[in-house]
């Protein structure tokens, strides 16, 4: 990137999915060339999401935790508080690179937060997402719409894995699922959340100097999505 827009980074806290969602949607929708670039850090509740490409039989024992189908790329995954969720409103066109350099930004990000703590990890080529050992530690799924990106990616940090065992997740039956404290019990979620905003900002062509970090969009409400 050449120009001197900031990047604006905004911690949402514990927010439903459905209108964080919603909120991705209408920012990408209403934004023009001269809107910032936005990565939103965030924690859901409960929650199952079933990717554009997703198949009801990857959904095995969904109990009493909802399943949203959502508008992204991918299969089914889980969301629940512990995980760290970023999402990337990106405008490619502006930054010079496409989808498949996003996926490669984002997975080398994580895998440079991760080495970071110690954790080596890496992609694999047959599977979006970052693994530790073959074990998932962290899920991708990207929606691009006028150009611009939304949705993005999921760490698991200290969170309850169980919900895992009841999907197959991303499409893989019996895939195992991994977590940041599994490796690193002394890291924090929050800690990871500012430090993967600041990598992720480097990746994408960032300096240190035109971060702006801000709240949540006044436009969250908690409505469901229709």
């Amino acid at each position: 990137m050449t120009d001197d827009r900031p990047l604006v980074i905004r911690d949402l806290g514990l927010q439903p999915y459905e209108p964080v969602w919603e909120a991705m949607k209408a920012f990408t929708a209403e934004r023009d060339r001269s809107a910032p670039d936005e990565l939103w850090s965030v924690q859901h509740p409960p929650v199952y999401t079933q990717g554009q490409a997703g198949k009801a039989e990857h959904i095995l024992l969904p109990g009493d935790i909802p399943v949203v189908q959502a508008d992204r790329g991918g299969q089914v995954t889980y969301h629940g508080p512990g995980q760290l969720v970023v999402y990337l409103m990106i405008d490619l066109p502006r930054a010079g690179f496409g989808v498949r350099q996003l996926v490669d930004i984002i997975e080398q990000s994580l895998v440079t937060l991760l080495e970071e703590q110690g954790i080596v990890a890496a992609p694999r080529p047959d599977a979006p997402g970052v693994y530790v050992d073959g074990a998932k530690i962290a899920s991708l799924g990207l929606r691009v719409r006028r150009g611009c990106s939304f949705h993005g990616l999921a760490l698991n940090v200290d969170m309850d894995m169980e919900p895992f065992t009841r999907i197959n997740p991303c499409g893989f039956s019996g895939m195992p699922m991994c977590q940041v404290r599994d490796f690193s019990p002394s890291a924090s979620l929050e800690f990871l959340a500012t430090r993967l905003t600041e990598v992720l900002a480097n990746a994408l062509g960032y300096q240190s100097e035109r971060l702006h970090r801000d709240g949540p969009l006044s436009s969250i409400d908690h409505k469901p999505a229709h």
